[in-house]
């Protein structure tokens, strides 16, 4: 009798343990995740979120009646192959929003006028090809997109893709970036 006694008292024991482990090890892994950082918590956007206040005024651009989302793209001096495909690649994004296109607009800062073949990779009832403002000209880097709010304010900035084969990951980090903010945002 004292054999089956110890033997029920032993599995008891173990299944507490396992009931206790099952509880503990959880907490104890991701304290040690926490600690070691083991992942990138609190970042959810793609994008550089600007440290310094920039607004469309302060670039010389005015702010539009209507209320939307704008993504700047300051053009180099030569739009090489380069620059027409991150053109593109903004444009694949742009039309990437499906219903929620109407809320932005994609806007070119050019110092000069598109060619033909420049044309051929933006379709000019989406974008607005402004000529760069001279303010706009030190303010904003030209291997640089941005992406201001309704309000007027530059918030998300993103590094123009190194490469071409960089330019798809670069449109779906944008496009990622402008679903979320579409989606919190009660205005444009």
């Amino acid at each position: 009798m004292t054999s089956s006694a110890t033997n029920n008292q032993r599995k008891s024991r173990r299944t507490l343990l396992l009931v206790l482990a099952a509880f503990i090890l959880p907490i104890v892994l991701a304290k040690l995740a926490l600690d070691n950082q083991w992942f990138n918590y609190g970042v959810t956007n793609q994008g550089q979120l600007l440290q310094q206040p920039l607004t469309l005024e302060e670039i010389g651009l005015e702010k539009a009646d209507i209320k939307q989302w704008f993504v700047i793209y300051s053009l180099p001096e030569n739009c090489d192959e380069h620059c027409q495909q991150t053109l593109m690649g903004i444009e694949h994004a742009y039309l990437a929003l499906g219903r929620e296109t109407p809320r932005v607009t994609p806007i070119a800062l050019s110092n000069s006028p598109f060619n033909a073949e420049q044309l051929q990779y933006i379709n000019d009832k989406h974008w607005r090809v402004i000529d760069t403002p001279v303010a706009a000209q030190s303010a904003l880097s030209s291997n640089q997109i941005y992406v201001a709010d309704p309000l007027g304010n530059i918030v998300l900035t993103y590094t123009q893709p190194a490469t071409v084969e960089d330019i798809p990951a670069f449109g779906k980090a944008m496009l990622s970036d402008l679903k979320k903010l579409l989606k919190y945002s009660r205005i444009g």
